[in-house]
């Protein structure tokens, strides 16, 4: 795959027509924190049939389920390569929505990407249809809390939430910090560790399926950062919350064994870090197209600014960047649509590369455009604050540098 196909570009327009008149009119409400997203992006999934489509593909993914619970081996066999053009039309909405408000596609990603894959890959069929469909749909909106005040980088070493047993009940301790749709979400998924009396670093990492509004749940105002404003971030605090063995994803302690807890919450993870090259791709291609029309109209000293080398310079880099961030978008659809996942340190690669590039990208935005980049004006100035969020969540470049290296080493020292 070298280029969208017909019908995938024909969805590609129609989807930035839609996010201009629908989501630009409303940029600075959603960058102010005015507006919250979650109604915007129900008229989105609603427009396109996503929420239909989202629906048809949970049903037959629960029958199959069933099926092979009931015994069918063909069932267990049945599930293949995906179809490139459904993988494609969950991309394109990313790409579309980053070149207008990347913290929309910030909040959608964590509410049906992470909280909503979460029960789908660790959650019993109950599970999943008690929580993981209205968050497929964006009915519901998804919270999926790991991140601790203490427990940035070192998230499952540093971890201070406990739950503790109690008779047929778990009480719930810990507050999280840094969770996005954290002061709107109706169903947060909450890791910890299992506290049987043992050491920190002994205890299994586990998850839990909240609702807002229990009692002892307390989910805080948005915080103010520095980008992504349409994407309510926020803190969670637990005090003594009592639930069931039917919180527990997948219902059973037996599902935590050695080390799966902290494999469950990696998948999630490298799901989200492959993603981050089309978020990466919708900026740099907006930061590209703005900084074009602005080298053409701008003069100085008696000439458009896009006659000088440096300026041509880069634009280069730009567009650079946006083929090799393209490209990583293509290989991501072909290898899903040939039921081929990106390993961890792939997924991390691919994350490290598209953060970096989209911060250059927007920083030398800023920069092309001068005085006029700095003002809030101009879109450059809102595109190269949210890009910087990139190089952190979901792991900082730091780590992704270091899990990219660990797997060259290790796979080195298997080779010889």
């Amino acid at each position: 795959m070298y280029e969208w196909s017909e019908e995938q570009e024909m969805i590609r327009r129609a989807v930035r027509d839609f996010v201009d008149r629908e989501i630009r009119p409303h940029r600075e409400a959603l960058e102010f924190g005015d507006l919250p997203p979650y109604d915007l992006l129900r008229k989105l999934f609603s427009t396109f049939g996503m929420d239909a489509m989202q629906r048809d593909s949970f049903k037959r993914r629960i029958e199959r389920e069933r099926a092979i619970e009931a015994g069918d081996a063909v069932a267990e066999k049945a599930e293949g390569p995906r179809d490139a053009n459904s993988v494609a039309f969950t991309m394109i909405p990313i790409i579309e929505l980053c070149r207008v408000c990347p913290g929309m596609v910030t909040a959608m990603g964590v509410s049906m990407g992470l909280t909503g894959a979460a029960i789908m890959g660790k959650g019993t069929i109950a599970q999943k249809e008690r929580w993981a469909l209205d968050l497929l749909t964006m009915d519901k909106v998804g919270a999926w809390a790991i991140t601790e005040p203490n427990s940035g980088s070192d998230a499952f070493g540093s971890m201070m939430s406990t739950a503790r047993r109690d008779g047929d009940e778990f009480v719930l301790n810990g507050s999280k910090t840094f969770i996005t749709n954290g002061p709107h979400a109706d169903t947060i998924v909450f890791i910890c560790k299992l506290d049987e009396g043992n050491p920190p670093a002994e205890r299994k990492i586990v998850q839990f399926v909240l609702d807002s509004g229990m009692p002892g749940l307390e989910q805080s105002k948005p915080l103010r950062k520095m980008g992504i404003h349409s994407s309510p971030t926020g803190q969670l605090f637990l005090d003594d919350v009592r639930v069931g063995m039917d919180r527990l994803l997948g219902e059973s302690l037996d599902a935590y064994g050695g080390k799966s807890g902290r494999e469950a919450s990696k998948a999630t993870f490298s799901m989200e870090r492959a993603g981050v090259a089309a978020m990466a791709l919708g900026i740099v291609d907006r930061c590209m197209e703005l900084s074009i029309a602005y080298a053409n109209d701008r003069e100085q000293f008696g000439q458009p600014i896009g006659q000088f080398q440096l300026i041509q310079l880069k634009l280069a880099k730009m567009e650079v960047a946006r083929m090799n961030l393209q490209n990583l978008v293509f290989r991501h659809i072909e290898m899903s649509a040939a039921g081929v996942g990106m390993s961890f340190a792939e997924a991390s690669a691919a994350k490290l590369y598209a953060a970096q590039a989209a911060t250059e990208v927007a920083l030398e935005a800023v920069q092309l455009f001068g005085g006029n980049g700095y003002m809030a004006e101009y879109e450059v100035e809102q595109l190269a604050r949210d890009a910087k969020v990139l190089q952190i969540y979901a792991g900082t470049d730091e780590i992704q540098i270091s899990a990219v290296a660990r797997s060259l080493l290790a796979d080195q020292a298997g080779a010889t």
